[in-house]
């Protein structure tokens, strides 16, 4: 059998060579082709294009935003034809809320931010992030739902209502770089929490470093080291730290627009047949604030959902002078926020309602958190949820 050159035993084979492009790629065309890998790399990691959306990590909302970009430009789908085995560019477009994104963030990603003059097109995707920062994005980016979130909901409910009404406030990351077990941030558009921080490790670089296990608002995990978290907090313009609760005075002379000058702190009783109800009464207690009569204020609670469509009794009150009612209320929520019911019942109309300010607290449990208000020693401790006390 003569020899053959490969040229002709590939033929026999049946395969075919294509003639290798002379042509390189143009600077443009290879930020186009990067970045429309990062798409696909999400796209394989999730099983799906990525979308916007306030609640979505903000790596998905800028991918989303190139992806139609993309799907704009003529010569993208030539270009990246090859590449996009999904279908990613022959989708429907999203409509883009630019008001979303911040502005920095949207031009610097778009490739139209910081660029020479004859380089400035929205066209331009740009891709010159480092290595360290990519693997940064990756490991925020990397999270699975977190299963047993509903232990963590009602701290980011509570922690949401502290922001809302300014027992916590927001700072830019920077100034304090600390991270430990207990903190709250924003990053990436997201509310996160740190549920555990491990033990300490040495980093490459030799400094110390700790694996955390983070919670986030919308039901997802992530569990990446510290120094991670905290340079995708220094590169997130919107990345900030939650302080912890202002208590500030519950007692004073100096009065504040939401200071009543005699109130009532007021422990309920419910006499609901609900079977959960029924069956732990002694131990579900509702807390509230009242600057007028305890009695006025449960008048036709059989009617109202907050107090579970039924008659209640009460079982304590306590007296207080020149107190701020917000600021009590939150002490309140802050430490029995863990155990808050967790009950949904329907109103009169068949709307599925979920009360607040009802706890599964014993009532002795209550009168010691008073008297630690009093005292002013309430913020020494916390509400341990499995021997049903208070500790320090």
């Amino acid at each position: 059998m003569a020899e053959l050159d490969d040229d002709e035993l590939l033929d026999a084979l049946g395969v075919e060579v294509a003639p290798l492009k002379s042509a390189s790629r143009t600077p443009r065309e290879e930020r186009i082709i990067a970045g429309f890998e990062d798409i696909l790399r999400f796209h394989q990691a999730h099983g799906r294009a990525p979308l916007h959306g306030e609640g979505r990590d903000i790596f998905e909302r800028l991918y989303a935003v190139r992806l139609d970009q993309l799907r704009k430009l003529p010569e993208a789908q030539t270009l990246l034809a090859g590449l996009d085995i999904p279908g990613l560019l022959s989708g429907v477009a999203n409509e883009i809320d630019v008001d979303e994104l911040d502005e920095d963030a949207l031009l610097v990603e778009l490739g139209i931010g910081d660029q020479p003059a004859d380089q400035n097109d929205i066209t331009m995707l740009r891709h010159v992030r480092s290595s360290a920062e990519k693997r940064a994005a990756e490991e925020i980016a990397d999270r699975t739902p977190c299963a047993d979130f509903d232990k963590f909901q009602p701290l980011f409910e509570q922690v949401e209502r502290e922001l809302k009404s300014g027992v916590r406030k927001t700072l830019r990351f920077g100034r304090d770089t600390s991270i430990a077990s207990g903190n709250y941030f924003i990053v990436g558009g997201q509310l996160a929490y740190v549920a555990e921080v491990g033990e300490i490790i040495k980093a490459p670089n030799g400094e110390s470093d700790a694996r955390l296990r983070v919670i986030y608002a919308n039901g997802t995990e992530s569990n990446l080291l510290r120094r991670s978290l905290q340079r995708a907090l220094y590169k997130d313009d919107s990345g900030r730290r939650l302080t912890d609760p202002d208590m500030g005075p519950l007692f004073g002379d100096a009065s504040e627009p939401d200071d009543i000058e005699t109130g009532t702190i007021y422990v309920l009783r419910s006499l609901s047949n609900h079977p959960f109800v029924a069956e732990h009464r002694e131990l579900i207690h509702k807390i509230g604030v009242t600057g007028g009569k305890v009695e006025a204020r449960i008048a036709g609670a059989e009617t109202d959902a907050t107090y579970l469509l039924a008659a209640v009794e009460v079982v304590a009150t306590y007296k207080l002078h020149n107190l701020n009612r917000t600021r009590l209320e939150n002490i309140f929520h802050r430490l029995f926020g863990a155990a808050q019911l967790d009950l949904a019942i329907e109103d009169r109309f068949g709307h599925p309602v979920k009360p607040r300010e009802w706890f599964l607290v014993p009532l002795h449990v209550v009168d010691e958190a008073v008297q630690r208000i009093r005292n002013g020693s309430i913020t020494d401790v916390v509400y341990d949820l499995k021997t049903a006390r208070l500790i320090g």
